[in-house]
C-alpha cells in the first residue's frame, strides 16, 4: 500500500512538474497590428498551436523556463525565436517580398512604362468611390505593350440603374465603363471541346468619331455542366447593423439568401456569421438538405448596434475553413452597406486583411446593398483582394439575376489570376485607348505597380473595347477587304488554387466590318460604351448627342431580351435627367 501511495505521488509531481511553466506572449506585424491563427511550433513539445482569434495572443503549457517556437503564417517570414516563460513575448512577423508586392494597390489595365493624369475628387453625400482615372491613348510605336484584368464585376450598372431610377445625376466615378458593358454578358461564345477559354476579336468603325477605329477583344470562359457543379461551402456573412435597418437593405438581402438557399443541394453546406454590435456565429454549418431550418434563420436576422467588419470577416473565415472542401467551392459571401465603423474600417487596411486571408483557399463574393452612406470603394477593394466578385442590389430582380439565373458565373470559378495582355502592331495601329478599366488614383501614383488579374467564373463573357487611330496601312487593307494582324495577345491564368501560371497566345488577325453589319450584340455594347462614357462626362467622348445615344441602341438592342429592353427604359430616363441641361457640379 505505502508503495502505492509513493507510485501516485511521484506520478502527480512529475505531471505538474512537466506543465509548471506557463508561456504567454502575442504575435503583431510590422505595423503593430494582431496577427490571428499564426501557427506556433513548440520545441520542446514538437506541437502546433495557433494565435488568437483577434488579438494574436496566445498561452502555451511548456516543460522547462526555456524554450523556443517556430512561427509561420501565410504571407510572412517564417521565424525561430527563443523565449523564456517568465517575460511576455512579443514576436514580429515580416511580410514576405511576394507579399508586400501583393499588398501594393493594383491596376486593372496596364500600359508598360507610361505615367497617366489624374482627376478631381466627386462627392455622393455620404457614399464613397474611388476617383478613377481614365485611359489616355497611347503611341503604339513607343507603348505597344498593354493589358486589363479578366475579372470585371458588374455592380456599377446596378448601382447607376440606381441613381437613375431615383431621378438622381451619377457620380462619375462610379461609373465603370467595362462593368456596364459587361453586365449583359455580350456575346458569349461556349469554347470548343476541353478547351478552357474561347478568344475572338472585331474590328469596325468608331460610331463616335469617324476617324477612330474600334476593336473588339471579347473573352468566353467555359460552362460547368449544371450535373457537375462541386460541393459548396457558403458562408453568408451578413450586416445587421443598425444602418441595414431600412427596407432595401436587410429586408433585401433576406428576400436574396431565401432565394439562393431553394437552390442548394445536400452537398452544399451553409453557415451564417452576422455583425452588428457584435460578432455571432447566428447558424453553425448546416448541410443543404435542412433548407427549412437555414431558411428560418434567414427569416428571424433583424438590425441594430454598430458595425465591427473588420472581426465579423475574420470569424467568417474561420468558420469557412472549418468545413474547408478540397475539390469545392469555398466562399464567404458578404452583405453590407459597407458602413464599417468598429475595428480596421479604411480600404488600405481592409485591403491588408483581404490579402492576408484568400492564402486559405476560400473566396470572397461582396453583395453591397443601400444607398446614402453606400461604401462602393470598400466593397471594391474586399472583392478584389478576396479574389472574388462583387454585385450591388437595387432590389429583388437583380438579388435573383445574381444569386439564381447567374449563380455559376457568380459563385463557380473556372481560373485565378485571368488577365489578357495584347502587343499593338505600330504598322496599323497609330495610337490606342482601353476603354474602361480605369484605375484608381492612387495605384497609378505606385510605380511598382503592375496588372492584377483575378478569378472569372464559369460561363462568363469579358468583353473590352480599345479605340484606335488606323495607320494608311491599315486603310489601305480595309478598302481592300483584307485581314490586319493588328497585335498578338497572350491569355495569362492560373487553374483554381494553383499557382503555375498558363499561357494561351493568339494573333489576332482582324478583317474590318462597319459597325451596321456587325454582330448586333456588338454593336449593343458600343451603344452601352457611349451610355458610360456620357454619363461619366469622359473628355473622350463629346460628339455624339443623347438622340444619336438612343436611335443606335435602338437599331442593336434585342427587345425580346429583359435586361437590354429594361436598358432602353433606363436610357430615357438619362435624357430626361441629362439632355438639354448644362453640366451639372
Amino acid at each position: 500500500m505505502k508503495r502505492v501511495l509513493i507510485y501516485f505521488i511521484f506520478f502527480f509531481t512529475a505531471n505538474f512538474a512537466s506543465g509548471q511553466y506557463y508561456l504567454r506572449g502575442e504575435i503583431k506585424d510590422e505595423k503593430n497590428k494582431p496577427l490571428p491563427y499564426a501557427k506556433i511550433f513548440v520545441h520542446s513539445l514538437r506541437a502546433s498551436f495557433n494565435s488568437g482569434a483577434v488579438s494574436g495572443d496566445f498561452g502555451i503549457n511548456i516543460r522547462s523556463l526555456n524554450d523556443s517556437l517556430t512561427i509561420t503564417l501565410d504571407g510572412y517570414e517564417k521565424t525561430t525565436v527563443s523565449v523564456r516563460a517568465d517575460k511576455w513575448q512579443k514576436i514580429i512577423l515580416k511580410l514576405t517580398a511576394d507579399a508586400v508586392s501583393k499588398n501594393q494597390p493594383k491596376l486593372i489595365s496596364m500600359t508598360k512604362d507610361m505615367s497617366q493624369s489624374s482627376l478631381k475628387q466627386w462627392f455622393a453625400g455620404d457614399e464613397t468611390y474611388f476617383q478613377l482615372v481614365e485611359n489616355e491613348y497611347v503611341e503604339a510605336a513607343k507603348y505597344p505593350a498593354t493589358g486589363f484584368s479578366l475579372n470585371v464585376n458588374k455592380a456599377s450598372y446596378s448601382n447607376v440603374r440606381r441613381f437613375l431610377n431615383m431621378n438622381s445625376l451619377v457620380p462619375p466615378d462610379a461609373v465603370r465603363t467595362e462593368e456596364l458593358i459587361n453586365y449583359f454578358n455580350l456575346n458569349y461564345t461556349q469554347p470548343e471541346g476541353d478547351s478552357l477559354f474561347s478568344v475572338s476579336t472585331q474590328l469596325t468603325n468608331c460610331p463616335w468619331n469617324s476617324k477612330q477605329q474600334l476593336l473588339y477583344v471579347n473573352v468566353s470562359a467555359k460552362k460547368i455542366d449544371l450535373d457537375n457543379i462541386p460541393p459548396g461551402n457558403f458562408v453568408f456573412l451578413v450586416d445587421v447593423s443598425g444602418s441595414m435597418d431600412m427596407p432595401n437593405r436587410l429586408p433585401l438581402l433576406k428576400a436574396a439568401f431565401q432565394l439562393f438557399v431553394k437552390n442548394l443541394r445536400p452537398v452544399d453546406t451553409v453557415s451564417i456569421v452576422t455583425y452588428g454590435g457584435y460578432v455571432q456565429v447566428w447558424l453553425s454549418p448546416t448541410s443543404g438538405n435542412e433548407k427549412e431550418k437555414i431558411l428560418k434563420s434567414i427569416e428571424e436576422l433583424e438590425a441594430a448596434g454598430d458595425t465591427p467588419g473588420e472581426s465579423a470577416i475574420r470569424v467568417a473565415y474561420q468558420v469557412a475553413k472549418s468545413k474547408f472542401i478540397k475539390g469545392g467551392t469555398n466562399r464567404v459571401i458578404l452583405a453590407t452597406d459597407g458602413d464599417f465603423n468598429v475595428g480596421e474600417t479604411s480600404e488600405k487596411a481592409l485591403d491588408e486583411l483581404i490579402s492576408n486571408q484568400r492564402q486559405s483557399g476560400v473566396y470572397l463574393t461582396c453583395l453591397g446593398v443601400g444607398m446614402g452612406n453606400f461604401k462602393d470603394s470598400k466593397l471594391q477593394t474586399l472583392a478584389k483582394k478576396g479574389n472574388g466578385n462583387y454585385a450591388y442590389l437595387d432590389d429583388i430582380h437583380e438579388a435573383e439575376r445574381v444569386l439564381v439565373k447567374e449563380l455559376t458565373q457568380t459563385f463557380y470559378a473556372v481560373a485565378d489570376d485571368a488577365c489578357m495582355n495584347l502587343s499593338f502592331n505600330a504598322d496599323y495601329v497609330k495610337n490606342y485607348r482601353l476603354i474602361g478599366f480605369d484605375n484608381k488614383k492612387d495605384a497609378l501614383a505606385d510605380t511598382l505597380n503592375n496588372l492584377e488579374g483575378g478569378e472569372i467564373g464559369s460561363g462568363s463573357n469579358v468583353m473590352a473595347i480599345f479605340e484606335i487611330t488606323p495607320t494608311d496601312k491599315n486603310i489601305q487593307l480595309v478598302n481592300s477587304n483584307a485581314t490586319i494582324p493588328l497585335a498578338e495577345m497572350d491569355l495569362n491564368y492560373s487553374l483554381n488554387q494553383d499557382s503555375i501560371s498558363k499561357k494561351i497566345h493568339y494573333k489576332n488577325n482582324s478583317q474590318f466590318i462597319p459597325i451596321d453589319q456587325i454582330n448586333k450584340e456588338l454593336k449593343f455594347a458600343a451603344a452601352v460604351t457611349m451610355f458610360a462614357l456620357k454619363l461619366k462626362k469622359s473628355k473622350y467622348y463629346n460628339e455624339q448627342t443623347w438622340s444619336f445615344i438612343k436611335s443606335f441602341a435602338k437599331s442593336s438592342a434585342n427587345e425580346s431580351n429583359y435586361l437590354q429592353k429594361q436598358f432602353l427604359i433606363l436610357l430615357d430616363k438619362a435624357i430626361k435627367l441629362y439632355g438639354n441641361k448644362k453640366d451639372k457640379n
